[in-house]
């Protein structure tokens, strides 16, 4: 059984997947409490759901990208059998995942997507820095970008990342409503930052809804 926040069927709004449909699993629970988190509602709102139920609903959409977000997915001692379980039938899957968490308990065929909390989510200190070590080359890094302060963290930490690591796989987003895309890109191209601008897309397309992709 897995605690699911809601299953539903969108546009992929972030990553090097945005733009394309999507469905997403939230699951419920959360081990950080970032200062801009725009999913509080998934901290404890939810209910329980087999896995052979969870791959029922998901089947009923015609799309074969599904992302296993939260919360915090790597929560959840059974994260790791849904995702195997997609990606036998052929899925791909992609886990978005806040970092603090060991991502080699997933299936190595998983696109892990890991958000590298910077200052102003006052959460960097729960960063796992030994997550950069476990990435793969299809594996992608994410920096949300509230001030200057974040963008020269981030900066700093992709010197640590793998040789291997690609540019378009490394997702430099300003916080929305606060760090506006034109600063940030500004600064990108003033340091060379080999990195890539990525905007919220979901939320360019619908602005002020409640719940967050």
């Amino acid at each position: 059984m897995l605690k699911v926040n809601e299953i539903f069927y969108s546009i992929q709004g972030e990553s090097s997947y945005a733009g394309l449909p999507c469905v997403f699993v939230r699951l419920t629970g959360c081990n950080l409490r970032c200062s801009w988190c725009d999913t509080t509602y998934a901290y404890a709102e939810g209910c329980n759901v087999s896995v052979d139920d969870i791959l029922s609903r998901i089947q009923a959409y015609p799309c074969p990208l599904v992302e296993i977000t939260g919360g915090e997915p790597l929560l959840q001692q059974e994260t790791p059998v849904l995702a195997a379980r997609l990606l036998d039938q052929g899925y791909t899957v992609l886990i978005e995942t806040n970092g603090s968490k060991n991502i080699n308990i997933l299936d190595s065929r998983c696109v892990r997507i890991m958000d590298i909390k910077c200052p102003s989510s006052r959460e960097a200190g729960n960063n796992d820095f030994a997550n950069l070590g476990r990435l793969t080359a299809h594996d992608e890094v994410k920096f949300i970008i509230g001030s200057r302060e974040d963008y020269d963290y981030a900066k700093a930490v992709l010197e640590k990342l793998p040789d291997f690591f690609k540019i378009k796989n490394i997702h430099f987003s300003p916080l929305y409503d606060i760090m506006t895309p034109v600063m940030l890109a500004g600064w990108m191209l003033e340091d060379g930052v080999a990195a890539r601008l990525s905007l919220q897309q979901h939320k360019i397309i619908w602005p002020g809804t409640l719940r967050s992709v």
